[in-house]
């Protein structure tokens, strides 16, 4: 049974889903006002791993994730610019969407911007004002948090410690014109600053507070109660606190379930930002050669509720981890034996699916996860000699199985094939490899091992066997 964290209670509970086999997952996306920084990435893969291992329980899982493409930073980056609103963050949203398809994350179902939900925050903004928890001033509408008594309970927060602007989205006007300092923004009146950025709408000329976004969105596509909200732990306040509020004070009931939140990304075991030079995105590390894949696996492979150390040195393991893998499902694809043998694969491969899932199911303990999928392999190469072509194939599809969470082996796996059928078939090396069974067959070892060695320089290692050889690529994934 899978156990998960809440924020909310600070334990770790049994999930259950409101509607039996389905789950509403919302979860906080990017605000497309630059490219995005792997830290932020760090999210979303947590996310992925979550949404990709309910499905594996058999879950459907509907996923909506917001795009703000509406705030504060978006329209000062956008005047500077000289662009409009929409071709500002359309330009970032799309190397958002690219991102996530070489880091194989996959898709929201529904992946909503602000902009094209301005009546659903208008319609929930009136529903919060008729109930008594917003007020006007100068066309401003500000919720007022001391109408809402449990507010601060997700951050274990008291009213009289709450910090002012803390999400940084609020200019002078916005704090001088509130009741409270802590009250905060529904809907922003027009000022000169926004330039062309405004609608007019039944409550005014203006445009959305940042929080009121996330709710209008997760409540139209999810509905008023849904199951799990997630996002980074710098979201818990003021952020998903003030979605707390302004949802439940609008529907008049629980909001969500369960809450979870992933750690911070530090580098070199500092904070990442531009000043310490530090801060990188997807794009940089593409430019460094790095592959996005294995970006993917050092973001998975800490749990997601541990501080996250980034260095480039992860590189270096997760290839290893990522060539492991790979090396062993080439071996298994090259498994010719038919012979029986008293192997229980079945049983085997049971009792791992078992171990991961026990894994998994503590709260996405992917440390743990990972250690069941090396000590199948470790096992597995003791008998390897063994198996017949049906048993690789069982543990090669059981793999591939994992993989639906995992969401990097049978990619990765892939683009090798390609590449070595890529190599096998250049008439140069073809040539070289023929020569070299030739001086085998006369037993020229001399011979045969300079042309080993020419075929290593065109990026293939050769693994002699007592019938045939095997052929691997050489340096690859750096």
């Amino acid at each position: 049974m899978l156990k998960l964290f809440n924020t909310l209670t600070r334990r770790i509970e049994e999930f259950k889903s409101i509607k039996k086999g389905k789950v509403g997952l919302y979860s906080c996306g990017p605000t497309v006002y630059n490219f995005i920084h792997i830290g932020n990435y760090r999210a979303y893969i947590a996310n992925d791993l979550l949404k990709r291992y309910l499905k594996y329980l058999g879950f459907k899982v509907k996923h909506v994730m917001n795009i703000t493409d509406v705030d504060d930073k978006t329209i000062r980056d956008s005047q500077k610019a000289k662009k409009t609103l929409k071709e500002f963050t359309d330009f970032y949203l799309k190397f958002f969407l690219e991102d996530l398809e070489d880091l194989n994350i996959e898709m929201p179902d529904v992946m909503p911007k602000a902009t094209e939900h301005i009546e659903d925050m208008v319609n929930l903004i009136k529903k919060i004002e008729k109930k008594g928890y917003a007020y006007r001033v100068n066309n401003s509408v500000y919720f007022k948090i001391s109408k809402f008594p449990n507010y601060g309970e997700l951050a274990q927060l008291d009213k009289q410690s709450l910090k002012q602007n803390a999400d940084k989205r609020l200019n002078i006007k916005d704090e001088y014109e509130k009741e409270n300092v802590n009250d905060f923004v529904l809907w922003k009146a027009w000022d000169e600053t926004d330039g062309e950025v405004f609608w007019q709408t039944a409550i005014g000329k203006g445009r959305p507070g940042w929080h009121i976004e996330c709710s209008a969105m997760s409540m139209k596509y999810l509905g008023e109660h849904f199951d799990i909200h997630s996002g980074g732990v710098d979201l818990i306040f003021p952020h998903h606190t003030n979605e707390i509020a302004q949802s439940e004070a609008a529907a008049g009931k629980k909001f969500v379930n369960y809450w979870l939140h992933n750690a911070h990304l530090i580098v070199n075991g500092q904070k990442m930002s531009k000043s310490q030079g530090n801060f990188y995105t997807l794009k940089d590390l593409k430019e460094k050669k790095y592959k996005p894949l294995l970006l993917r696996i050092i973001l998975l492979k800490t749990h997601y509720r541990q501080i996250l150390n980034f260095t480039f040195e992860e590189f270096e393991e997760s290839r290893a981890i990522a060539l492991r893998l790979i090396n062993f499902l080439i071996n298994l694809d090259y498994v010719q034996n038919k012979k029986s043998n008293n192997l229980k694969i079945d049983h085997f491969i049971e009792s791992y699916r078992k171990n991961f899932k026990k894994a998994m199911d503590n709260d996405l303990n992917i440390s743990r996860a990972f250690s069941v999928v090396f000590d199948l392999v470790n096992e597995i190469n003791k008998s390897i000699a063994l198996l017949t072509v049906r048993q690789a194939k069982k543990i090669k599809n059981f793999i591939f199985e994992i993989d639906k969470v995992f969401g990097f082996i049978e990619k990765l796996y892939n683009e090798y094939k390609s590449l070595l059928e890529e190599k096998i078939e250049d008439k140069k090396i073809r040539q070289l490899l023929k020569e070299r069974e030739k001086a085998r067959e006369r037993k020229d070892f001399r011979k045969a091992d300079f042309l080993r060695q020419k075929i290593a320089a065109q990026g293939l290692l050769i693994e002699d066997l007592k019938e045939g050889f095997l052929l691997k690529v050489k340096d690859l994934y750096y």
